[in-house]
C-alpha cells in the first residue's frame, strides 16, 4: 500500500513537533485494512491521536464512506490543535482530554486502536467495555523487549494477561512494528 498524502502530512507534523511515537509500518496499513472492514454504521476509536499518523491511516481505510465515524482522543492540547488543522472528512472527530475520563460517555466501537497510556496501561477495563460485540481491539507498543524499566515491563505483561484471560475475547500477539496485540470481542 502506498503512503497516503494525509499520512505524509501527519509524519511531517510529527517531525516538526519532535513527536517520535507515531505508529510505524506495518501498523498503519493494518489500521487502514481493519478500518475498511468496519460494518456500515460502525464507529472507530483511536486512543492517543499523537501527531495524527494513526488517525490518517484509519481515515484512509474509511475513505469514500459516509456510513462510519472515526473519533480520536488526545491528551496533549497542542497536539490535538495541530491535528485539527488538517483537512479531515466531516466524520472524523478529534477530542481533547483524558481518554479514561471520556471513555464512559463515548459509547461502543467496532474498532479501537489503543495507543495511549489511558485506555491501555491504565483504564483497559474502560476500553474493553467500549468494544462492541464483534469489535476489534488493536493495542500498540506491546513488544516486551522494547522496555527495560520494570514498571513498563509489568504494564505490558498485565495488559497481555488481561486480554489473554478475558473470556469475552479472542486474542493474538503480532510481532509487527512496536508489537501489537489484537483482540476480537465475541458476539
Amino acid at each position: 500500500m502506498s503512503v497516503p498524502e494525509s499520512v505524509r502530512q501527519a509524519q511531517q507534523r510529527a517531525e516538526l513537533r519532535g513527536f517520535g511515537m507515531s505508529c510505524e509500518d506495518p501498523v498503519g496499513p493494518l489500521l487502514a485494512v481493519l478500518a475498511a472492514a468496519v460494518p456500515p454504521g460502525g464507529r472507530v476509536l483511536e486512543l492517543g491521536t499523537g501527531a495524527g499518523t494513526g488517525t490518517a491511516w484509519l481515515a484512509t481505510g474509511l475513505a469514500g464512506r459516509d456510513d462510519a465515524t472515526l473519533t480520536t482522543v488526545e491528551l496533549d492540547p497542542g497536539l490535538a490543535a495541530a491535528v485539527r488543522e488538517s483537512d479531515w472528512p466531516a466524520w472524523v472527530e478529534i477530542l481533547e482530554g483524558d481518554a479514561a475520563a471520556l471513555l464512559p460517555s463515548l459509547g461502543h466501537f467496532a474498532l479501537i486502536f489503543a495507543d495511549a497510556v489511558a485506555g491501555k496501561w491504565t483504564g483497559l477495563d474502560l476500553t474493553l467495555d467500549a468494544l462492541a460485540p464483534g469489535g476489534v481491539l488493536i493495542v500498540d507498543d506491546m513488544d516486551l523487549s522494547r522496555y527495560t524499566e520494570p514498571e513498563h515491563r509489568e504494564a505490558v505483561q498485565r495488559v497481555e494477561d488481561t486480554l489473554a484471560t478475558d473470556p469475552r475475547l479472542h486474542t493474538v500477539r503480532l510481532p509487527a512494528g512496536t508489537g501489537l496485540t489484537v483482540a476480537t470481542r465475541r458476539r
